[in-house]
């Protein structure tokens, strides 16, 4: 009998077999990234009011901690292509965790930009990229539905996390609580285990064997038939500004709650009722992708323009029930873009590129994610309230769902073919 964890070699994406436990390592990855990132507004507070410090400086620990998880995307994709998914994804979760544990020793905002954004940011970007990628590699057919399973865990997590966090802040204080995630964290490690490298046939890594210093000179991301091509660039562009309304809600859903004065845990579980939506959205967004003969790109901008007009209806969400209400309607949208976007991406870059396509995108996509959440707590702190922030952050959603409209051949029914041959050529 063949060991379990040994390479395998496929003419093409098996659509299940081993695929199906690297959509559990996926499905973990984003639970306890993802999970822990969006279920961070129940810190806020605590640091505001330990720091005295605004919300627009206190904003910046989270979004310090998501850009560089996309800014280092690029070093995940580049080292799992060198030397396998497994043992970055393993190192990833060293990191992510150690930057929680070191949190929770912080004396200043300063400590806490380096332990959670610097640290803990980089185990994500090494956790990430490399996950998403190997369920794209082990699924052709049911690729979206397969993605869509993987990145559901964030929303399933969401919901455990943001009471459980309260939880642990009113128990242990917030220096405890992080101690209690850092230990969570770690268990990404025995996600990344569960990564059974696949090399499939005309696909072989692209990476030069030119030594250390070329794999830190990014040199597969630097080919101009990525890195310089219309389709793909557009592709990111778009998500750029998606990204820089898409994590306000997480950052500042709590504390818009406690503002209109509903107590900490309902506040919490505003969080939790939109991760349940999250879960639900990731996974029939992805079904239904696969199901029906709609063009990903079509259910993506679908997707986008929806997430984006929710955001901005929360801030009439004035009692609770209504506001519960929205953030549902949010947590379903923006959980089924997801799966679309990383499905919609290897439509572009073509399978065999998948992996330095996404860690060139979440590259990109962290420009809008740094500004994001500090440009709405600036405007909390401007206006004094949260009103303009979602507003804002709507907005840029729909603008990105604007830009998707310029991809070639958008408004035809057949995929755009001479970008499949141009992307899914050889380098």
């Amino acid at each position: 009998m063949g060991d379990p964890m040994a390479e395998l070699a496929c003419p093409e994406p098996p659509d299940g077999g081993w695929g199906w436990m690297v959509v559990l390592a996926g499905f973990l990855q984003s639970a306890l990234v993802f999970g822990v990132i969006r279920s961070f507004g129940v810190f806020f507070m605590e640091f505001v009011g330990y720091f005295g410090e605004l919300a627009g400086r206190v904003s910046w620990v989270t979004s310090i901690g998501i850009s560089v998880q996309q800014l280092g995307g690029p070093v995940g994709s580049a080292l799992s292509t060198q030397y396998g998914a497994r043992p970055v994804v393993m190192a990833g979760g060293v990191l992510s965790g150690l930057g929680m544990f070191l949190a929770s020793f912080a004396t200043s905002l300063t400590h806490l930009y380096l332990s959670i954004g610097l640290l803990s940011g980089l185990g994500w970007a090494l956790v990430f990229t490399p996950s998403v990628a190997s369920v794209a590699r082990y699924f052709g057919k049911r690729r979206a539905f397969a993605t869509g399973l993987a990145v559901s865990g964030a929303g399933l997590a969401s919901f455990a996390f943001s009471p459980l966090f309260q939880l642990l802040v009113d128990t242990y204080a917030w220096r405890g609580a992080l101690l209690v995630v850092a230990g969570i964290s770690f268990n990404l490690v025995a996600a990344g285990a569960l990564l059974r490298p696949l090399e499939l046939e005309g696909n072989k890594a692209s990476v030069p064997e030119a030594g250390w210093l070329q794999l830190l000179a990014f040199s597969s991301f630097c080919r101009p038939r990525l890195a310089c091509h219309r389709p793909f660039l557009l592709f990111s562009a778009a998500f750029i500004l998606v990204d820089a309304g898409y994590y306000v809600p997480y950052v500042h859903l709590v504390p818009h709650a406690r503002e209109l004065g509903f107590d900490e845990y309902r506040a919490a579980f505003l969080l939790s009722s939109a991760a349940v939506a999250d879960l639900c959205g990731r996974v029939v967004g992805g079904w239904l992708a696969d199901r029906f003969a709609i063009r990903l790109v079509h259910s993506l901008t679908l997707w986008t323009v929806l997430t984006g007009f929710s955001m901005m209806l929360v801030p009439l969400g004035q009692s609770y029930s209504l506001l519960m209400g929205l953030c549902i309607c949010y947590g379903f949208f923006a959980g089924a873009l997801v799966p679309l976007q990383f499905s919609g991406l290897a439509e572009i870059v073509g399978t065999g590129h998948i992996m330095e396509g996404i860690g060139l995108m979440q590259m990109l996509e962290s420009a809008g994610s740094l500004v994001g959440a500090p440009l709405s707590g600036w405007l909390r702190d401007m206006t004094g309230d949260y009103t303009a922030s979602f507003i804002v952050a709507g907005t840029f959603l729909l603008a990105g769902s604007l830009l998707l409209f310029a991809l070639p051949n958008y408004f035809s029914c057949p995929m755009d073919s001479t970008t499949e041959e141009e992307t899914r050529g050889d380098p």
